[in-house]
């Protein structure tokens, strides 16, 4: 068995609870929630699996040296005093990501520089050569974080953003990240026991995802590479052995549905379903929400409809009470779950909330919120409940 050490998944804030499932489903060890972050211990197989299954994580790093330094020169000598030849060689190339939050260290590209210059002069002090600084697709990826005086080294065992599954093979515009996509599938509660209906669903992204996870199939499988596999202890039969592994794979009996009223938009799905191939449990229409009738079977929406932020719409208030009309008059006895921006966009609704989740789209402050429609008045639905539980706590009193 390999040593076990600690890793940290990144997230988009507002997923991390989902992230942490997420690891311990995976069988990670000392798992702890942190902002954007998730850090959690296994060893080589757990670093691949993180890399190979996890839906919501952006990427998965592996700190190697933690330090405190006041200054740049402090930065540099630390570095300089890691044993690099470990980890690379001169015949490998590397780049350095620097995130920095910290009132002496204003700008992380002078970091970056800092810790490159480090690492080069380590090799020329040890043999008089230097690996070379590659920017795109570097051989070792390098990522140093910073908070005030704290600095971690770490080693990006993903390299390209794992949201880049590699399934899209176009996007519409402002199109949703498939992160957030599959992050916002699995806080609905949502395994593929019911129908999934996305009526403004753009390139695809939330069905994909949803198909995904109902079929339990690991979103890695697509990607063409992670940074790990040029790492010098890359164990290869170790990573086949859980890419070839569909064991966990399961039997799905329901459908989904994406809907979009633009006729590109529509072609693009099509080919990103395809791409996923995931289109005998996707089902794609050309259709404006305004037609949206009654499922037959129960189901359920969650969609991302346009913000006026990054999309601009002609009418954004009119939309966001037509999606209300529709849900009221359409959706009766379901549960829709809605992401969206601001504040009188949710209120053109009209229905109340059974609960309210923040949520980052890119730079932008989100909320997604669930709807429990009902067929009759919500007082009624309240009252009966609450009989219910009445009569629930009667009993037990009766019983004591």
């Amino acid at each position: 068995m390999s040593e076990s050490f600690e890793m940290i998944a990144k997230t988009f804030q507002g997923l991390e609870e989902v992230l942490a499932e997420e690891l311990t489903a995976l069988g990670a060890n000392d798992v702890a929630i942190g902002r954007r972050m998730v850090s959690f211990s296994g060893n080589k197989e757990m670093l691949y699996k993180a890399n190979f299954c996890l839906r919501t994580a952006i990427r998965i790093l592996k700190p190697i040296k933690s330090f405190t330094a006041k200054n740049a020169d402090e930065v540099y000598e630390q570095v300089k005093g890691f044993p690099w030849k470990d980890i690379l060689d001169e015949n490998k190339t590397f780049a350095v990501d620097a995130v920095v939050f910290s009132d002496e260290f204003r700008h992380s590209k002078f970091v970056s520089y800092k810790v490159k210059d480090a690492i080069v002069d380590y090799f020329r002090d040890l043999n008089g050569k230097r690996p070379s600084v590659r920017i795109n697709k570097p051989d070792v990826l390098i990522n140093i974080h910073i908070a005030q005086s704290h600095c971690t080294l770490s080693l990006d065992s993903s390299g390209e953003s794992l949201h880049r599954r590699g399934y899209r093979q176009e996007a519409v515009e402002a199109p949703l990240n498939e992160v957030l996509a599959a992050g916002m599938v699995l806080m609905s509660g949502w395994k593929g026991e019911c129908d999934l209906i996305d009526p403004m669903c753009g390139s695809g992204t939330i069905p994909i995802e949803a198909a995904l996870i109902a079929r339990n199939i690991a979103p890695g499988v697509f990607r063409k590479e992670f940074a790990f596999e040029k790492w010098v202890d890359f164990d290869q039969d170790l990573f086949d052995s859980i890419y070839n592994d569909d064991s966990q794979e399961r039997e799905f009996n329901h459908k989904i549905y994406g809907y979009d009223n633009n006729p590109n938009a529509h072609d693009i799905a099509i080919h990103n379903v395809k791409a996923a191939g995931v289109s005998k449990d996707v089902v794609l229409k050309l259709q404006p929400f305004q037609q949206f009738e009654q499922p037959k079977e129960k189901s359920l929406i969650i969609m991302n409809p346009p913000y006026g932020e990054r999309i601009s719409t002609k009418d954004l208030l009119g939309l966001y009470q037509m999606i209300g009309e529709r849900l009221k008059h359409a959706f009766c006895d379901n549960d829709a779950w809605i992401l969206s921006y601001r504040e009188e966009c949710f209120d053109q609704i009209g229905l109340k909330p059974s609960r309210k989740v923040p949520l980052f789209n890119g730079a932008l402050e989100c909320e997604f919120r669930k709807y429990q429609i009902f067929g009759g008045k919500y007082k009624e639905f309240k009252k009966e409940s609450n009989e219910k539980q009445g009569s629930h706590t009667f009993r037990r009193n009766k019983e004591r």
